[in-house]
């Protein structure tokens, strides 16, 4: 069915989704988001404050940026890119500068998210698949690109999320073999994956809660379609599967749930007014606020806050300490 395609089509855009002198940021003064933009004719990484404000373009390379993650010192933004022809995992210090290819690969790697210790990224790669056959598999490196290891052998998995203790990694997956996306959770190894959604429709883009006791998603069990075009809601559940709950009830589509660090208020994408613009809300669904106003798409929230920090441990350097 169409709508099938075009939810499909949305799910992938979440996964995929420096020539010029680039501005100075100042990431110790306050809370920030990072976030993806097309307003410059592809898609960019940009930066700007919790409350919108200071909207300021980090990456300029020509080439598809997207899917930004905060090194838990906040001194280090890992990406995807595709400006080496195939689309790869970069990371570059906070203001825009020192950009690095960590993947190297030359099959697709995309969503990277760095581990709460920050000696870890996971990422979604097809590297192990061929021509006739994507497998989209969920791996681990050393944050320096080191020492990659596949963890999950599903063949269509995506979207990893760390708990804050770095022990589970939350996913996307098609591991039962049909259509259908839901939630799973796996130990960091890729040991023990368990299954938290099971609904007829899509579950997908798990975000873990700061607290760890809660995972915010996205969902199209409400099966709306509206001009030819399915909706998503942000949900949140139980770390065990229980107790969902929607917090959106816009019929649009809503994607990309990121939690602030203090666990108080949710960052996510939305296409209520026409195009994606990124709106943040408390975490009971109440006081939205719309953060961007851009007549072209913005995307892939992610938070950092300096009060929530993270320094790597003595003896455990990552790139964010060099």
């Amino acid at each position: 069915m169409n709508w099938k395609y075009n939810f499909a089509h949305l799910i992938l855009a979440g996964v995929v989704v420096l020539g010029l002198t680039l501005p100075t940021v100042d990431v110790d003064a306050q809370t920030r988001i990072a976030f993806m933009s097309e307003r410059d004719g592809n898609a960019e990484i940009y930066v700007m404050d919790t409350d919108g404000e200071n909207q300021q373009r980090l990456t300029n390379d020509y080439h598809y940026d997207s899917s930004p993650s905060w090194s838990p010192d906040g001194k280090r933004i890992v990406f995807t890119s595709e400006r080496d022809g195939n689309f790869e995992i970069y990371v570059m210090d906070a203001d825009g500068g020192n950009s690095q290819n960590l993947s190297h690969n030359p099959h697709t790697d995309s969503s990277p998210s760095w581990s709460p210790d920050g000696e870890r990224i996971a990422f979604v790669s097809d590297r192990d698949g061929n021509d006739e056959i994507h497998m989209d598999e969920i791996y681990v490196m050393d944050a320096d690109g080191g020492n990659q290891q596949r963890l999950t052998n599903n063949r269509h998995t995506w979207l990893p999320s760390w708990s804050p203790d770095g022990k589970r990694i939350a996913f996307t997956s098609r591991a039962e073999g049909n259509f259908n996306f839901e939630v799973y959770v796996m130990d960091a190894d890729g040991g023990n994956q368990q299954r938290l959604t099971n609904n007829p429709l899509l579950d997908w883009q798990p975000s873990w809660s700061p607290d760890g006791e809660r995972i915010a998603f996205v969902s199209g069990r409400d099966e709306h379609v509206i001009d030819d075009r399915p909706t998503s809601e942000i949900y949140v559940m139980d770390v065990d599967g229980q107790n969902p709950r929607r917090f959106t009830n816009n019929r649009h589509a809503n994607t990309g749930p990121a939690w602030s660090p203090d666990g108080e208020r949710i960052a996510f994408a939305s296409n209520k007014s026409g195009n994606f613009e990124i709106y943040v809300m408390d975490v009971d669904g109440g006081n939205l606020r719309n953060l961007t106003n851009n007549p072209q798409n913005d995307f892939s929230p992610a938070w950092f806050d300096p009060a929530f920090a993270v320094r790597s441990r003595p003896g455990h350097e990552t790139l964010s300490d060099r």
